[in-house]
């Protein structure tokens, strides 16, 4: 099992709670992204910079990424496309998106997509907050515990 973290809109915490959790199970993450930041010295982790420009992050990560593998993002479409490749995906705020509930998500961000071009204000997400850490962290690690019990290292 590989991690892919959809790294240019992830929230610090989000970040360094992944980190933590990889060098504590030692599983292999890939950070892509398409701007350089720090990230952790570890034989676990490695950065996949990928040119600049619309879904190259999500392009790279559903290219690349495999059945049984790891996909943290907030990306409704990548999303869907890891489950379809049979990756689990979280997102950011730990709720893990499947088969079963991602049609619904991709229904309700394209209404929105289509109320944001005709002009109507939505708004945009919460701000991200320690609760939201606290139940990335504790998804996080049912899904990574769950995984090594399977066998999936």
């Amino acid at each position: 099992m590989k991690i892919w973290l959809d790294a240019d809109a992830s929230p610090r915490p989000v970040k360094e709670t992944l980190y933590r959790a990889v060098q504590r199970v030692e599983l292999p993450l890939t950070v892509v992204s398409n701007h350089a930041f720090e990230i952790p010295r570890s034989p676990f982790i490695e950065r996949l910079l990928v040119a600049s420009g619309f879904d190259e992050a999500d392009n790279e990560i559903v290219a690349r990424c495999e059945q049984g593998d790891m996909v943290i993002t907030n990306d409704i479409p990548l999303s869907a496309e890891a489950i379809e490749k049979g990756a689990m995906v979280l997102n950011f705020r730990g709720e893990k998106l499947t088969k079963a509930n991602i049609s619904a998500r991709l229904s309700m961000r394209n209404f929105m997509d289509e109320l944001r071009s005709s002009g109507v204000d939505t708004g945009g997400p919460k701000a991200f907050s320690a609760a939201d850490t606290r139940e990335f962290a504790n998804s996080l690690d049912r899904e990574l515990s769950a995984a090594l019990r399977r066998g999936s290292k």
